[in-house]
């Protein structure tokens, strides 16, 4: 057992001011565990706040886990429990044995632990934050220029790190991801990785959505430096990191953060307001200043520290309706009579606001599934101040239809065409997430009907679509070469169907379809407002056949053209923006595609009517068609 005893540290009377308003953006450098010296003596400094408690102490293998040991000492009337224990290094096991108000002790995991055991274990580990030599200055600096990135594009790759590979059975770690999925995502064209949570948590199964530590990086993949290192070598090959973020709830471990010290310290107290009924997990209590500084540094700190370029909150619309998933009577209105929570709502118009103000250029997207207005609009204009919203309306419109038959969708024609009624009453991100593919729904693939080159063809048609609507763009892992089974967090994907010249193909259409995006400025400088998109005909919906532009001033528009039938359809007549020569620049059913490779000869002259000019074109089945009369395409 230790022999070194506990010393009284100081914590600054400004650093409790902050903490008690719920301000204070570094907060996680005053609780927590911390390097430091003291007295001549090196070791570790302890932090926590834990104001109901009797007594705190710091236990682990260094005095076998006696609560006795080394006790922390309460600083004035703050709620905060510090003490320094000399002689620890960096990698030791820690937790706080708090001695509750009713008298009871229990072992807590440090709420601001930054390294974690690996479960089944939950214990803190000692870990410095400043050992990493950062070497993505020149990508800090350009993304700060476009602020916010609306005009830039963006197609997301969303990636559940602990099922895109496997290696004999076993993770792959932060290093070995570098090594395999940057190249892989880089080839691709994708501008962005997102990670399902990579905050520690204790179960595999929750994907990460229920998380334990909020400022510890996951063990499963390796160290905190070693996701550095990935996120710096992210952005040295020009790909942005985007973090999933879970502020809506948190698991009732009894070593987590609930009850922390006998009370609802971090969660609401009352279970209308503070459990969810859906998930068996509490609420936090977005009301208290000290509950709402922890949620507001976390988000900071995985920016400063990780240099992260965006965050995507999970499941807002369960944050902003306090009789989200509730009975009549299973809930509280707040204190004007309403079902909105107002501590809520001010604590993301907050987040967005410091966020923003802080890293110019980052990206704050909402899962916000209602029809709440204004997610994505300055908070000044009363909106919640987020970048982009993912559009969930497009997602469940667009799959409904194209799992239909082809001989079924001219009934269902408005499922294209409805979407760009509100297309820009939002910043959208389309998405084609985890949440498709997993709990019966099957692999993108296996939705589409038809015999097996209809569904490859139907899959390459709906990528198509999903790149040429306005919007932002993400998929999740497999999808982009077609995944026939549906996801297992267990497993691996299904590598071996690159053998497959199918599958490939689907893979270099994604790869191609990423290329034009980048390309285009028309597909992606006006992405948010009419100047960026103009039908060229909706009404031929006993065909299924939609056209339309995208445009931005200035540039040269770039023409789609969608046939969701089998069929094959000889001069087919379609408005264009302009007379000329229009090159095909993507056609989905060639032949390096999987396709049959139908199509128009590389391009066509377009014929001038009045005030319109007109393409007369043959429309391959299942497919989408491109063209542009400038540059020199693919």
């Amino acid at each position: 057992m230790s022999q070194h005893v506990t010393q009284p540290v100081f914590i600054e009377p400004f650093d409790l001011y902050l903490f008690g308003k719920g301000e204070h953006w570094d907060l996680y450098r005053v609780l927590g565990a911390h390097p430091h010296e003291q007295w001549g003596e090196s070791g570790y400094r302890f932090a926590v706040w834990a104001p109901n408690a009797r007594k705190v102490s710091v236990v682990g293998p260094f005095n076998d886990w006696w609560g006795k040991a080394h006790p922390l000492y309460p600083v004035g009337s703050s709620g905060i429990w510090a003490g320094f224990v000399p002689g620890l290094a960096s990698g030791v096991l820690y937790k706080f044995a708090v001695k509750d108000c009713h008298g009871r002790t229990s072992f807590k995991t440090d709420p601001f632990a930054f390294f974690a055991e690996m479960r089944p274990g939950n214990a803190a580990r000692t870990c410095a934050l400043d050992g990493y030599q950062w070497n993505d200055a020149a990508w800090l600096e350009e993304r700060a220029r476009y602020n916010p990135p609306l005009a830039r594009p963006q197609s997301v790759y969303e990636v559940h790190a602990g099922s895109w590979r496997l290696r004999d059975g076993r993770f792959l770690t932060y290093r070995e991801l570098a090594d395999e999925l940057i190249p892989y995502v880089k080839e691709l064209g994708f501008t962005h990785i997102e990670f399902m949570p990579l905050a520690e948590h204790p179960l595999d199964e929750s994907w990460g959505y229920q998380t334990s530590h909020y400022f510890a990086p996951t063990s499963r993949f390796g160290e905190p430096d070693e996701l550095r290192q990935f996120i710096d070598r992210c952005h040295q090959e020009g790909i942005g990191v985007i973090l999933d973020w879970v502020p809506g709830h948190f698991p009732k471990d009894d070593w987590c953060l609930g009850r922390f010290d006998g009370t609802a310290l971090y969660e609401h107290e009352d279970p209308r307001k503070g459990e969810h009924p859906d998930w068996g997990t509490y609420i936090f209590n977005y009301g208290r200043h000290e509950v709402r500084n922890f949620l507001l540094a976390n988000a900071l700190y995985w920016f400063k520290e990780f240099h992260i370029d965006g965050i995507r909150i999970d499941a807002v619309a369960s944050m902003l309706y306090l009789d989200y998933s509730r009975k009549q009577g299973e809930w509280i209105p707040n204190h004007f009579g309403g079902r909105e929570n107002l501590e809520a709502i001010e604590l993301l118009k907050g987040l967005n606001t410091v966020v923003h103000s802080h890293f110019p250029g980052a990206t704050m997207i909402a899962e916000e599934s209602t029809a709440w207005p204004g997610v994505s609009r300055p908070t000044y204009t009363g909106g919640l101040g987020f970048t982009f919203k993912w559009n969930m309306g497009w997602m469940n419109d667009t799959l409904s239809y194209m799992h239909k038959e082809p001989v079924h969708r001219a009934w269902h024609h408005n499922s294209l065409t409805f979407s760009m009624l509100y297309a820009f009453t939002e910043n959208f991100v389309l998405p084609l997430s985890h949440d498709e593919v997993v709990h019966g729904k099957g692999a993108l693939l296996s939705k589409m009907p038809g015999d097996q080159w209809q569904q490859l063809a139907n899959l390459r048609l709906l990528f198509a679509y999903q790149w040429a609507h306005p919007g932002k763009k993400l998929l999740f892992m497999g999808g982009e070469f077609g995944q026939w089974n549906e996801w297992n967090c267990k497993r691996e994907l299904d590598w071996i169907l690159h053998c497959f010249p199918a599958h490939t193909g689907i893979a270099r259409l994604v790869g191609d379809l990423n290329h034009l995006l980048k390309s285009r400025p028309a597909l992606h400088e006006a992405d948010i407002s009419w100047d960026g998109f103009e039908w060229m005909d909706f009404r031929d919906w006993s065909n299924s056949v939609i056209s339309f532009a995208r445009k931005a001033p200035g540039r040269e528009p770039v023409l789609f053209v969608f046939n969701f039938t089998p069929v094959v359809r000889h001069d087919y007549g379609v408005r264009c923006p302009g007379p000329g020569w229009w090159r095909e620049i993507l056609n989905t059913d060639a032949e390096i595609y999987g396709g049959s490779n139908a199509g128009n000869g590389g391009g066509v002259e377009a014929v001038t009517h009045g005030p319109d000019s007109f393409l007369t074109l043959t429309l391959p089945p299942l497919a989408a068609l491109a063209f542009s009369r400038a540059g020199e395409g693919l």
